[in-house]
């Protein structure tokens, strides 16, 4: 058994160690962008849908109306729904942050954005996707949306990051995730009380609301900041509701 931290990079062979900065890196790259701002909206959503998606329709409505009341909008900085997200906000004058991913079929940055910053790995992406978040919201997707979902409900759940908003946009779409939810209950694998984590919807006002609501952090400010430190009930972020 390994008991000392020289005896571990001792076993680490120099491909171990080379991963291993490489890994720090890109996460202290995106670190440092996200401090660089102040914690908005972040959507998530497929690449893959076209703009005249009723989908995408909706998510260029939120980012202009996030914009217009003062949220950062941040996405994954590709096409599809992070797009429209990035055009509505673009359009007059938002902010609108996409943090982007090199993918083997290359997944561009849209030509709304403020700011971007391109990754290597997925989990310094997720990383920097979460902690730019004052709310989340999920739109339809494919399994690397269903992948952020779920581990931001996991660490929610678990109280390993601080509880934010969480809306999945598109009622008929999330109807047969909400099923899958009321299974996982019936067996005993979740508690009733984790659907309070997440919020299905249809109406964009809720996303905004709930923005408006927590307000505007400052730059220097994150609700991740001391949140190791503090109990799970004292680092939470705003609730929305009433």
């Amino acid at each position: 058994m390994l008991k000392t931290e020289a005896e571990l990079l001792k076993k680490l062979s120099i491909a171990d160690l080379e991963r291993a900065n490489a890994y720090a890196k890109d996460l202290g790259r995106g670190l440092q962008i996200v401090r660089s701002f102040p914690q908005g909206v972040t959507i998530f959503g497929s690449a893959r849908l076209s703009q005249d998606s009723k989908y995408c329709k909706m998510a260029f409505e939120l980012g202009h109306l996030l914009a217009e009341n003062g949220h950062a909008v941040i996405t994954g900085g590709g096409p599809g729904i992070m797009e429209a997200a990035s055009h509505g906000a673009y359009e007059i004058g938002g902010r609108t942050i996409g943090l982007n991913i090199t993918l083997a079929h290359e997944q561009r940055p849209n030509p709304y954005l403020t700011d971007c910053l391109t990754f290597e790995y997925f989990f310094a992406r997720k990383v920097s996707l979460a902690m730019s978040a004052k709310v989340f919201v999920f739109f339809p997707g494919g399994f690397g949306t269903m992948d952020e979902l779920s581990e931001v409900l996991c660490l929610m759940q678990e109280k390993k990051m601080p509880t934010m908003p969480v809306f999945l946009v598109g009622e008929s779409y999330w109807k047969g995730f909400d099923k899958m939810i009321g299974k996982m209950i019936a067996l005993g694998l979740i508690a009733s009380k984790d659907t309070a984590i997440f919020h299905i919807t249809d109406r964009l006002q809720d996303v905004v609301d709930a923005a408006n609501k927590i307000g505007h952090p400052k730059v220097s400010e994150n609700f991740y900041d001391g949140f190791r430190e503090a109990s799970a009930m004292k680092s939470e972020a705003p609730s929305f509701k009433d």
